[in-house]
């Protein structure tokens, strides 16, 4: 039994077996919390497999997991299959239709661009395909989240085109965006591009944290902070205290909110415990990056042959990451992320 957080430190679940719900977000029904994710237990970065379906797990101290099973399954019969474990899939979030009482579950879909969205009229499924390929306005679609408002209408905040930060509502059963979109970040490039996307509430405020892009390699994050829902949007800075260039080497998934708390926790993957990024490592990768779209970044040829060695996504060995967990501080608005080694609720 656990009994406090110890970030960065492999977490088992009360099976004994490492929680493998990565790229995760924490779905809340009655007073139990579920956190659902992919299972990247067979990701060793040497072959072809990807996620092995979607792993769900509740609890009711956040401390201590039960494995609940595959929300999704891998589909291993089915090599065309979203759910097939070579396809790239990534950041399930869930979330419940009060109008329609269904759970509508929406999946990124690496190897197009899009996303897939699930419904089922039950939280543990089955869950059937109603869009899959789905590219809101067109847009090659990159990390996402979602959002539901006091009102019950649902949001959909995402990477679009690896250029923009777009923001849109959702149709009345969350299944596509309607309206027009509302742009947040712009003509933007990696590794400055913005990625990673968490939404969360508080106080009649809206935040979203998001990371560079870099894969799996983690880079500095920053937040921005508006007073309705699609914005206007202002960025603030980077909440991670004491490190601008790897936040806690880890990238945040999700911000939720702890039942009958004044308390918000950041959850974060660290994606690839054993590479660790230091400021020069970082300096050295985003100049290699960036020099691929903008000629005035300039990178040394050995800078941009390092990037070939480097765990970039096929490359990362994934079924070794761990989680950063880790709460959030405010000050009036504006909020800082400290790094601690182990802390309690």
């Amino acid at each position: 039994m656990y009994a406090s957080f110890k970030p960065g430190i492999p977490w088992k679940d009360t099976n004994g077996n490492l929680i493998n719900a990565h790229g995760g977000s924490i779905f809340v029904e009655g007073d139990t919390y579920y956190w659902i994710g992919e299972d990247k237990s067979h990701t060793a970065g040497k072959g072809k497999i990807w996620t092995w379906g979607i792993r769900i797990y509740s609890s009711k101290d956040l401390y201590n997991w039960e494995d609940l099973g595959h929300l999704v399954e891998p589909d291993l019969k089915n090599k065309k299959s979203i759910f097939h474990p070579t396809r790239r899939l990534d950041r399930p979030h869930l979330i419940f239709n009060r109008k329609t009482k269904t759970y509508v579950l929406w999946v990124k879909c690496n190897d197009d661009a899009s996303y897939a969205v699930l419904t089922s009229d039950k939280l543990r499924g089955s869950y059937e395909i109603k869009r899959s390929a789905y590219r809101p306005f067109g847009a090659k679609c990159g990390d996402f989240d979602l959002a539901v408002d006091e009102n019950g209408d649902a949001y959909l905040f995402f990477d679009a085109n690896h250029t923009d930060l777009w923001g849109a509502k959702l149709s009345q059963d969350y299944t596509e965006v309607v309206g027009d979109k509302k742009i947040i970040y712009t003509g933007l490039y990696p590794p400055y591009a913005r990625e990673g996307v968490t939404h969360f509430e508080r106080n009649g405020k809206h935040y979203l944290l998001t990371s560079g892009i870099t894969g799996y390699i983690p880079n500095p994050s920053e937040y921005a902070i508006a007073d309705s829902i699609l914005g206007e949007y202002r960025v603030v800075k980077n909440p991670h205290v004491g490190d601008d260039f790897s936040s806690f080497n880890s990238q945040v998934s999700c911000i939720f909110k702890v039942m009958n708390k004044e308390l918000y926790i950041a959850i974060a993957d660290r994606w690839i415990p054993d590479f660790v990024v230091t400021k020069e490592r970082y300096e050295s990768i985003s100049r290699a990056i960036a020099s691929r779209f903008d000629r005035t970044h300039k990178a040394t040829l050995k800078e941009k042959l390092s990037l070939l060695k480097m765990p970039f996504m096929g490359k990362a060995n994934t079924s070794k990451a761990t989680y950063v967990w880790l709460p959030l501080v405010f000050d009036g608005d504006e909020f800082s992320i400290e790094y601690l080694g182990e802390w309690r609720i």
